[in-house]
Formats: C-alpha cells, sequence, structure tokens
C-alpha cells in the first residue's frame, strides 16, 4: 500500500484579525485537527498595498464594509515580532509554522530571521516574477498557488524558479527571457524544479463556486509540468479538499477559523475547527483506501477466494474412462478445485477416475 502521506496545511491566514492572542488560538487548533502545518500571512500593508487600492467584491461583500486595501491590510496585519513570537509557539507545540510572504521585506523576514526552509508563493504574486525570482534564490522548497493563472502564466513562472534555483549561487548571470528559458530546459533546472516544486490548483475566489473548482485541472498540471501537484481549496465545507485526495492531490491548503461568525474578509470561506479535524480524518481514510497501482489479491481476500469462486463440478455420474462433456460437468463452488478458466481445456478429456455427481472435478 501505498506509504505517500498528503500534507495538509491549515490556512489561518488573516483570520486571527491581527491579534496575537487568535493567532496563538488558531495554532492550537490546528493541532487538535491534526494538520502537518499551520500557515499565515506575513506583509506590510504600505508594501503590499497603495491608498489608491480597493478592496475585492468579496472582501467589501465578506466584512459589510468598504474600504481601501490599505485600510483592510492594517487591520489585520502581525507584526514581524508577532510572528516570530507564533512560530516559536508552534516550535513549542510540534506543527511546522509557514508564512506566506507578500512583500520583499516580509520574504526577507521568513528567510532571515526566522529561517524557513518552505515558501509558499500566493495566486496573486504568480505574475510577479522579480518576486517569484527572488523566492527561488534563497533555494527553499515552494509550493505555488496557481489561481487565476493559464498554463502559459504557470510555465513562464517555472522558467523564473528554474533560472533562481539554477544561479542561486552564481548571481552572475543576469536574468532574461532566454536565460529563464536555457534553465527552464536544462537537465539540472528539470530536476531542481522536480524536487523542489509543488504546484496547488486554486480559485481564487472566497467562497468559490462549485461549478468553477475544476479539479481535472490537476491532472494537466501534473502531466503538462512532470510535477507534483496539490489544491488550494476556497470552496464552503470540506468535500471538495477530500475529492482533490481522491483525484491525486499530494497537498491541501484550507482556510479555517475559529468561528464564521467573526468579522473579517475570509472566515466566511473557512471551515471551523471540527470540520478541519472532520476533514483531516477523511483524508488520512482516502490515502489507505488509495492504496497503490498493483492489482492484486489482499490480505483479507485471501481468505474468501475458495468460497466466492467456483470450480469443475461434476454434473451427473461419470464413469472412469468417460469424455468429459459440457452434458456432465458444471461449475458450482467451492473454489478448492479446477479453475472454470480450464473449462475448454477439460472437454474431451477422459476421466482418470470416476465421479459422483456434486464431485470436484479431477485432470
Amino acid at each position: 500500500m501505498s506509504k505517500e502521506k498528503v500534507l495538509v496545511i491549515a490556512e489561518a491566514g488573516v483570520n486571527h484579525n491581527g491579534s496575537l492572542k487568535l493567532a496563538i488560538e488558531l495554532v492550537d487548533a490546528a493541532i487538535a485537527a491534526g494538520a502537518d502545518i499551520v500557515k499565515f500571512q506575513t506583509f506590510v500593508a504600505e508594501e503590499l498595498a497603495s491608498p489608491q487600492a480597493k478592496q475585492a467584491e468579496y472582501q467589501t461583500a465578506n466584512t459589510n464594509v468598504e474600504q481601501s486595501q490599505l485600510s483592510m491590510l492594517k487591520s489585520l496585519e502581525l507584526s514581524f515580532e508577532e510572528h516570530k513570537k507564533v512560530q516559536e509557539y508552534c516550535q513549542s507545540a510540534g506543527i511546522e509554522y509557514l508564512s506566506t510572504a507578500f512583500d520583499f521585506s516580509s520574504l526577507n523576514f521568513l528567510i532571515e530571521e526566522l529561517q524557513l526552509k518552505t515558501l509558499k508563493i500566493p495566486s496573486g504574486e504568480l505574475t510577479n516574477s522579480p518576486f517569484v525570482l527572488a523566492h527561488a534564490y534563497t533555494g527553499c522548497d515552494l509550493i505555488v498557488s496557481t489561481g487565476m493563472a493559464n498554463l502559459e502564466e504557470i510555465e513562464f513562472a517555472l522558467m523564473v524558479i528554474a533560472f533562481g534555483l539554477v544561479h542561486k549561487d552564481d548571481k552572475v548571470k543576469s536574468p532574461s527571457i532566454e536565460a529563464f528559458r536555457q534553465a527552464y530546459e536544462s537537465e539540472q533546472g528539470v530536476k531542481l524544479l522536480r524536487e523542489k516544486v509543488t504546484l496547488l490548483h486554486c480559485t481564487t475566489e472566497y467562497p468559490a463556486p462549485i461549478d468553477e473548482v475544476n479539479l481535472k485541472a490537476m491532472d494537466l498540471m501534473r502531466s503538462h509540468f512532470k510535477l507534483n501537484v496539490g489544491y488550494s481549496d476556497h470552496t464552503q465545507g470540506t468535500i471538495i479538499s477530500t475529492a482533490a485526495v481522491a483525484a491525486g492531490a499530494k497537498v491541501i491548503e484550507k482556510h479555517f477559523t475559529l468561528s464564521r461568525e467573526l468579522e473579517g474578509p475570509d472566515h466566511i470561506a473557512s471551515i471551523e475547527p471540527n470540520e478541519l479535524k472532520e476533514m483531516i480524518e477523511n483524508i488520512r481514510l482516502i490515502e489507505k483506501a488509495l492504496g497503490s497501482e498493483v492489482k492484486s489479491p489482499t490480505n483479507s481476500e485471501q481468505k474468501n477466494i475458495a468460497i466466492a469462486r467456483k470450480s469443475i463440478v461434476a454434473k451427473a455420474d461419470i464413469a472412469k474412462g468417460d469424455h468429459f462433456t459440457e452434458s456432465n460437468l458444471t461449475i458450482m463452488r467451492p473454489g478448492t478445485g479446477v479453475s472454470p478458466t480450464k473449462f475448454w481445456q477439460v472437454i474431451g478429456n477422459r476421466a482418470p477416475k470416476s465421479f459422483k455427481a456434486g464431485d470436484l472435478i479431477e485432470v
């Protein structure tokens, strides 16, 4: 059976509402649910959004407050020192801390201060090529969300990442479209991408409409890019995350909150702690059920073979030397005799001894 474990990321995001206390409570909830990683978002609001940047429609709808992105983000921001305290708490509690950087100051903090070994590139930054390159230059493992993107945009981001991984210790090489392509097509680039990068399919809407989930896109990305693929789930409920595991996702990222009644842009599209726990339990069951690509009788099936299968049986009394025919043979349980797959090989042979009706045939 498969020993691969799906990596479950409990996405706390900004559901702490700017409160360190709530952030710690979210860590506890992620641990209690059985998550592998609890993830936050690190940003300096003034570096992320200009005063002119408007909220997304879902943010206005989910908060019932119309304000600038900058104002909203400032209310959801944890300081670098608070992120450090969250990471320290995660380390003491036994769960991996992860955070998404949305600006260069935050990325430098995650690398230099928190010394993260895995980084998450969010969907909105996929086309921010200088920022993507900065992630790649770190040499960290990269989880790359692909919401709002087409294949060409994903491939260009991977070209940039390949360049950064190949030249992380050699900054003399100047970035260029041709240099990106050369790295992407090189043996070393291909190897590093497969070792370092996981793509996450995603629908960037909160909550995401079910008819826009398109889980089959994971198959397309897996076959096209030859990389591990996972799913970042913004739908309501847990069924799509578990379906994604059945469809081959190696990573599941799911937004969660302490309560959907809390104020904030992402709470309504998040699941609560009891749902997160149930989702993870179901994912672990699906992992077991997926098994491997080997098709053979399982241990529990072995004992049922003789009971459920059939053998060639004498339909009527057969004297020694008589020919076996379709008239004097039949097929019945148990399956401990000659297999019916040999029926046509048995027909026409002479009986080596006498058989009474119902006896298992011997040849």
